[in-house]
């Protein structure tokens, strides 16, 4: 691959994919909120989505410049697309911008839809048994 913006070609398909994941995770969460009428619970995946995305594009820039600063990766001149966020090509954010869409996207998908439990113990399909064994109780006149 030769040309300008050759990086930018290599993200397309990864950050295309995680777009179509999205829609389809949009949709398939606007389905159960309405099979649910519940919104709150979707405002605050959103909400936590979005500040989990700003902690890792915040993180990407860091790490991106303080590794292309030491010189461990170089990119060519030759193949970027020119803009750049420190030392580093802007179309290393893909990435990370496709894996804030991307796992949300995938939490949503696939999750088990259904109630979820309450506050307090989980209910359980068979009673509880201990294997610790148990000495009959002891009257108080028995007791040395």
């Amino acid at each position: 691959m030769t040309g300008s913006g050759t990086y930018a070609l290599l993200a397309v398909p990864f950050l295309g994919a995680a777009v179509l994941v999205a829609v389809l995770a949009g949709v398939v969460s606007a389905r159960r909120r309405r099979a649910d009428h519940s919104g709150t619970r979707g405002r605050s995946a959103v909400l936590a989505g979005v500040v989990a995305g700003v902690a890792l594009l915040v993180m990407t820039g860091v790490f991106n410049n303080v590794i292309v600063g030491l010189g461990i990766v170089a990119y060519d001149p030759a193949l970027v697309l020119g803009a750049r966020v420190g030392l580093f090509p802007v179309e290393d954010l893909a990435y990370s911008i496709g894996a804030v869409l991307l796992l949300p996207s995938c939490w949503v998908l696939l999750e088990r839809p259904g109630p979820r439990p309450g506050p307090g113990p989980l209910p359980s399909s068979r009673p509880v048994r201990s294997d610790r064994r148990t000495e009959p109780s002891r009257r108080p006149e028995e007791t040395p």
